[in-house]
């Protein structure tokens, strides 16, 4: 197994950092690797935050779900999904663009998504930890005021970046689902009850699958910081209506 492998094989989320800065020139290279990441008509179509304020940084650590961990980062980036740019140079250049729709902000969001990952590799290759923060999707009004989002522009993706302690280092890695149960040949099936079950077996090992999946959809699917991202989501989607 090679060494690139090998970090994608053992990198997991690190929330626990070591009171220590991460070089200028660490965070360029990592940022450089985000913009050389695959982008659809190489149109880049995303826009790093890059969070150096400590007050923001705090704002928002209590705006995505009150994670605290997240103001003492010593790396914050907020990735943008940014349907903006590209339409402002069309009206600068005379052409007559269409109004960004949702499509397009499908398509930013996947450009947006894989420069991050690209960001996380270069970062797991300095031995810097890295964890994505969902909850930048939620509070729509709060974080647009926060980060002076205009209209076109999504967060999409936030990252925080530290010095793993060694206990995270030791942390085990949460198991995936098993390869017969994530990837179909050629056409989507949907699972029976008993590969249902087989799937999350790993889950819930000291449990039942009813009690753990009931624990799990109570505390994830039906959650209130779940809820408010559809809200959130929805309210940004309206601008591309």
């Amino acid at each position: 197994m090679n060494e690139i492998i090998k970090s994608l094989y053992n990198r997991k989320s690190m929330r626990v950092y070591e009171e220590k800065s991460i070089p200028q020139e660490m965070k360029k290279v990592i940022l450089e690797a985000a913009a050389q990441a695959p982008t659809a008509g190489c149109q880049q179509l995303y826009t790093i935050l890059d969070i150096t304020d400590e007050e923001l940084k705090k704002a928002l650590s209590e705006t995505c779900d009150y994670q605290p961990f997240i103001a003492k980062a010593p790396m914050v980036l907020v990735f943008c999904a940014d349907c903006k740019k590209w339409y402002d140079a069309y009206l600068e250049a005379g052409c007559e663009p269409r109004k960004p729709g949702i499509g397009d902000l499908m398509l930013a969001v996947t450009d947006t998504a894989i420069a991050a990952q690209n960001a996380v590799v270069a970062a797991e290759s300095f031995g810097i930890g890295s964890c994505y923060i969902g909850d930048i999707m939620e509070n729509y009004e709060k974080q647009r005021r926060l980060l002076n989002l205009p209209d076109y522009v999504f967060p999409a993706v936030m990252l925080v970046f530290g010095w793993p302690t060694q206990q995270q280092k030791n942390r085990p890695k949460p198991q995936r689902c098993a390869q017969e149960h994530i990837v179909h040949e050629n056409t989507y099936r949907s699972m029976d009850d008993t590969e249902l079950r087989e799937m999350l077996s790993h889950q819930y090992k000291n449990s039942t699958f009813e009690d753990w999946c009931k624990a799990f959809c109570k505390r994830k699917y039906n959650s209130d910081f779940s809820k408010e991202m559809t809200r959130s989501v929805g309210e940004y989607l309206k601008q591309f209506e």
